[in-house]
Order: structure tokens, then sequence, then C-alpha cells
């Protein structure tokens, strides 16, 4: 046997998002779309936190990071699965596997520890008030990102650099339209045994902690909303978290299925729907309903850009 580094396998088969010729137009036209409003959308909500300095808050800087994460995301899938919908022949280098896993697992890890950190800035505003400048200051929220991009890479890199020891002598058919880490572990022609019980590990770390932390954090929010003796202070406690406990609640709960589902058996067009939950729809409608949502993102977006329907 040939050093554990040591691949026979160039290139990966992807499996077509559908196998049916007349809906690969409709599907290749749908994602187009959609990547168009994660990339447009994202950036177009960094540049007006970064020019505005009325954005120049906690909240607004977690969500510019977030915005970034999206865009790394869908960016690391997206062009593969178009190019795919396209193309006869539908492969993707060994390199470019590798790549791309390490792409969506560090985006992917990123944003789940990022909840947290805004989860947290969402305590302290509503919770905590007259702390918040203290609590929340510009140290703690560079610190905070610092913290939340570092354990989303050392756990990506950890991963790719223990998958690049395995060897790959065929197949090479991905039952999965991009390349992600449990499709990629059943093709290995060495155990895999103590890589997939690592991977699950450190999804249900990413996962379950950052869950019950945010969790947490929401339930005292909740309890302080209640508090509130006005339906209008209520409402406008409520609205500012309401969105953010969906997505996290969405986020988590397809991401860690992902994870899990060699276990359970699933259908692959229930696997194909979770998966696009989380690396196209989210990221895509993220920077359109936060905007809607929000008043002081809006203002500042029709200052830079008059011409936008809002």
């Amino acid at each position: 046997m040939g050093a554990p580094n040591q691949t026979m396998v160039t290139e990966f088969i992807l499996q077509s998002f559908t196998e049916n010729p007349q809906l690969q137009p409709l599907f290749f036209s749908l994602f187009l779309l959609l990547f168009v409003m994660a990339l447009a959308g994202n950036v177009l909500i960094i540049t007006a936190i970064h020019v505005s300095t009325g954005l120049h808050l906690p909240m607004y800087f977690f969500l510019a990071n977030l915005a970034i994460l999206d865009i790394i995301c869908t960016s690391s899938v997206l062009p593969k699965i178009l190019e795919n919908l396209i193309s006869a022949k539908k492969t993707i280098s060994y390199g470019g596997c590798m790549i791309q896993m390490f792409l969506l697992s560090w985006s992917l890890g990123s944003e789940l520890v990022l909840f947290t950190a805004m989860a947290y800035d969402r305590y302290i505003a509503i919770c905590q008030p007259l702390h918040y400048s203290k609590m929340v200051s510009k140290t703690v929220c560079i610190g905070l990102v610092a913290f939340v991009w570092s354990i989303g890479w050392l756990n990506s890199v950890t991963l790719t650099i223990l998958i690049l020891r395995l060897s790959f002598c065929g197949p090479n058919f991905i039952s999965h339209f991009f390349c992600e880490i449990p499709p990629v572990l059943l093709l290995s022609c060495t155990p895999t045994y103590w890589i997939n019980v690592l991977t699950i590990m450190a999804d249900m770390f990413l996962t379950g902690l950052n869950f019950f932390l945010t969790m947490v954090s929401y339930s005292f929010i909740i309890a302080s909303i209640m508090k509130i003796h006005t339906s209008e202070g209520k409402k406008r406690a409520f609205s500012t978290c309401s969105y953010h406990l969906t997505v996290v609640t969405l986020y988590y709960s397809t991401v860690l299925y992902s994870y899990i589902r060699p276990v359970l058996g699933t259908s692959r067009f229930q696997d194909k729907l979770v998966s696009v939950l989380y690396t196209v729809l989210t990221p895509s409608l993220n920077p359109l309903i936060y905007t809607l949502r929000n008043k002081d993102v809006k203002v500042a977006l029709k200052k830079l850009f008059p011409f936008l329907p809002f």
C-alpha cells in the first residue's frame, strides 16, 4: 500500500442536482438567480455597513461578518453546481474537491459560532442595556469575531488534513452534487472510522454547544421582553430577535442533519433539499430579510443607492 497521503483518484464525478434534462435549465436559472442574489445582497450589506457611520455598531459588525461568510459559502458550491447543470462531464478535480470541502466547512462552522456571538450581543442589548457599551466594546467585538473565524478555520483545516491523508483508489462517484465530508469519506479505500467519529464529534460540539448557548441567551431575552410593560416596546424588542432566532434554528437543524444523515439512511431528494437550504437558500435570503426588517440598514442603502426600490 502506498503512503497514506497518496491517491490514485485525480478527479471525482459529482451527482447532478437533477437527472432530468428538461428540468436542468429551470434549476440552472433558479440557482443562478439565487447566486446573484447572495452576492449582490451581501455585498450591499457590507458596503452599507462600511460606509455608513450610523451602522458602526456591534450588531452590524456581526452582520457584516455573517455576510462575508455567506459569500464564501455560496461561492464555494454554487459555481460548480451551475457548471454541472449545463455540462455533460460533471466532474471536479481532487484538489478542487478538497478546497470546496475546506471552504464550505470553514464558513459553516464559523457561522455556527457567529450566531452565538450575535445572540450574546442581543442579550446584552436587551437584558443589560446600561452595561452594553462596556460589555460589547470595539475590542470585545474584534476579539469575538477573531475567535469565530479561528474556531471555524481550526475545525476545517483539521478535518481537511485528516481527509488528505486518506487513499482514494476508486470508485470516484460522489453521491452528492458538491463535495462534502460525509459522502467523500464513503469513497475512501482506507478505514475512516475515527475520522467519522471526529467529524460527528466536531459537528456535535459546534452545533450542540453553540445552539445551547444561543438558546440560553434567548431564554433570558424572552424573559426580559415579557417584563416590558408597553406592547410597542415588546414588539420592537421581538423584531430585533425573531428572524435571527428563526434562521438559527433552521441553520443548526439542517447542518446537524447533513452530518448524521449517513446513519439515518434518508432519501437522496431529502438530502438535496436540506443541503440547498443551508448552502444556497439561507445565504441568498439573509440580506433581503435583514434589510426588509431593519430600518437603519434600509435608510443607509437608500442613501448610497437611491435607485433601490425601498
